[in-house]
């Protein structure tokens, strides 16, 4: 009882923290917090060695968990993903400041100009898995939408989160801003994770990022608004008109180029019409490739069971099947898809437009791989998560997301009849 009752005071003290660094940070000249963006790049390239020896010590400690080899890459950090972090940081740290943005602006015939200006949602949670790199990212989008972060990272991630975190103080240090803006939390205990999702009145909104199991209980059980995603059930539909070398290539991209992320196909439709061609080429391809492929319709791998649609797999594995026509890829996706991301391939404008009409999911996508769902690819310089719900924020979640708005009312001594 000791160890919970430590560990509720522990994280009722980062919400303080967090809270009066939330009110400075709205406050902040939009100048700081890009320098202390600016900043926290430069410690993270100058600290990549030492970044890397962190997450050697998270790669054995998964290795001896067992972890899946599509969790080992998420949580695997080299020079190249470190440079992507530095990139990701300097993007953000570029991009137009969102605080203070007037959205709207109108006179009432009563003497009122009414603006509708942007404001940081003020303490934001994000807990997240084995992606060392959400540290970064989600520190550097809450810092640029003027909101402290709370920061709690897998126990997988640990070291690894710990020296990134570091790189992100530092920055904050430099800039004059309050180093409580960017907090992590120590402990790999879940009591944490608990406090979290009942800190009601200190976090204004929990962001999950991870698999099925911790999304599903921070949906459960939080008592605080949440954006989420639950599961990244992403579609690619080969039309008849789709182009067969293109619709190869996308394919491939869509469902190799990273298995483990949450924009991978995991569900190849194909219209009847090109299924014996063109659908059978691109799923040779695809075995080919090392890919398991549980085909209806088509000779895959294996058959496929009813259990293999509506599953997202993250690993070198893709359900596909044969549908009749546009309508039939429409109706596959709206009773298995998870409202994350869907691509068609085809050249026919109509059957495009009817694709985009009639699905609903956050990003919908023509003749381009879904792992372009991604906020860094969307102009975001990165994401804090890929949103499915319909209120305040959908699809890539960035800096501009991350607030809301108010209403400022300018008057020159009017009063209501």
């Amino acid at each position: 009882m000791k160890d919970m009752d430590d560990i509720a005071a522990m994280m009722a003290g980062i919400g303080a923290r967090a809270k009066e660094a939330a009110a400075e940070l709205a406050c902040a000249p939009a100048h700081a917090r890009q320098a202390a963006l600016e900043a926290a790049a430069e410690a993270v390239a100058a600290g990549e060695a030492a970044i890397i020896a962190a997450n050697a010590e998270d790669l054995a400690f998964g290795r001896e968990k067992g972890l899946s080899s599509a969790m080992m890459d998420r949580l695997m950090l080299d020079g190249t993903r470190i440079g992507a972090i530095v990139s990701g940081l300097r993007a953000v740290a570029a991009q137009k400041d969102p605080v203070g943005e007037v959205i709207a602006e109108w006179d009432m015939p009563s003497g009122l100009n009414i603006r509708r200006v942007r404001t940081p949602l003020g303490v934001i949670g994000v807990i997240y898995e084995s992606r060392p790199n959400v540290t970064a990212d989600a520190g550097a989008l809450c810092l640029k939408s003027g909101n402290a972060v709370i920061l709690r990272g897998g126990s997988e991630s640990f070291h690894s989160s710990r020296a990134i975190h570091a790189c992100l103080v530092q920055g904050l240090k430099a800039a004059g801003l309050p180093e409580a803006a960017i907090q992590l939390v120590p402990t790999r205990d879940r009591a944490a994770v608990a406090e979290m999702l009942r800190a009601v009145g200190t976090i204004d909104v929990i962001v999950p990022r991870g698999g099925k199991g911790l999304v599903g209980l921070v949906q459960a059980e939080a008592r605080v608004p949440v954006f989420a995603h639950l599961e990244g059930i992403c579609h690619v539909y080969v039309d008849r008109a789709a182009d067969p070398e293109m619709a190869r290539k996308v394919v491939m991209n869509a469902k190799t180029r990273r298995t483990g992320i949450c924009g991978a196909a995991e569900c190849l439709l194909v219209h009847r019409d090109v299924a014996a061609t063109l659908g059978q080429q691109i799923v040779e391809d695809l075995m080919a490739a090392g890919v398991e492929v549980r085909a209806e319709g088509m000779r895959g791998s294996r058959p496929a069971t009813a259990e293999d649609f509506g599953r997202e797999f993250l690993d070198m594995i893709i359900a596909a099947r044969v549908v009749d026509d546009i309508d039939g890829a429409i109706a596959h996706i709206r009773t298995y898809g998870s409202s994350h991301t869907e691509a068609i391939l085809t050249e026919d404008d109509a059957a495009a437009e009817r694709f985009f009409a009639r699905l609903d999911s956050a990003i919908l996508m023509r003749n381009a791989s879904t792992q372009f769902a991604d906020g860094g690819e969307f102009g975001m310089g990165a994401e804090i998560g890929i949103a499915t719900g319909k209120m305040h924020a959908r699809g890539p979640v960035g800096a501009e997301q991350l607030t809301s708005f108010k209403y400022l009312v300018d008057g020159h001594g009017a009063v209501r009849a």
